[in-house]
């Protein structure tokens, strides 16, 4: 089934990264990204444990045919769990969503006694700090 809107699609390829599944993350990309080029980078972006997805916010872009999705996703990586935080950007074409491109929002160094990002309730120097 193809995605409805922005944020539906950035569910299913955070899913899809979960699941290992390459060849929809490379399916999902705007055909200008030329993905398929950069298969082996994602592969291994795919070899980190994926722990959870936050959609902040949602917003259309200049027309239809363009959407916005400002998102957290929480991954393990050895021994430390990270956040990539990012506002992706989703154009249609033919009918169909693909994610084309997208800006880190500058992130704010954690304190160590704030809670952990991870969303386990302790603080950071307790938890993943």
């Amino acid at each position: 089934a193809q995605a409805h809107k922005p944020e539906q699609l950035m569910r299913a390829r955070y899913s899809a990264h979960v699941l290992g599944l390459i060849d929809f993350i490379i399916n999902t990309y705007h055909p200008s990204c030329l993905a398929d080029q950069q298969r082996k980078e994602l592969e291994d972006s795919m070899n980190s444990q994926w722990q959870k997805l936050e959609i902040l916010k949602t917003w259309p872009g200049r027309d239809e045919h363009e959407g916005f999705v400002h998102f957290k996703a929480f991954y393990r990586a050895g021994q430390q769990t990270y956040c990539l935080e990012e506002q992706s950007r989703f154009v249609r074409d033919n009918h169909q969503w693909f994610y084309i491109d997208g800006t880190f929002p500058q992130q704010n160094k954690i304190g160590r006694n704030d809670p952990c990002r991870c969303g386990s309730g302790k603080k950071f120097k307790k938890c993943c700090g």
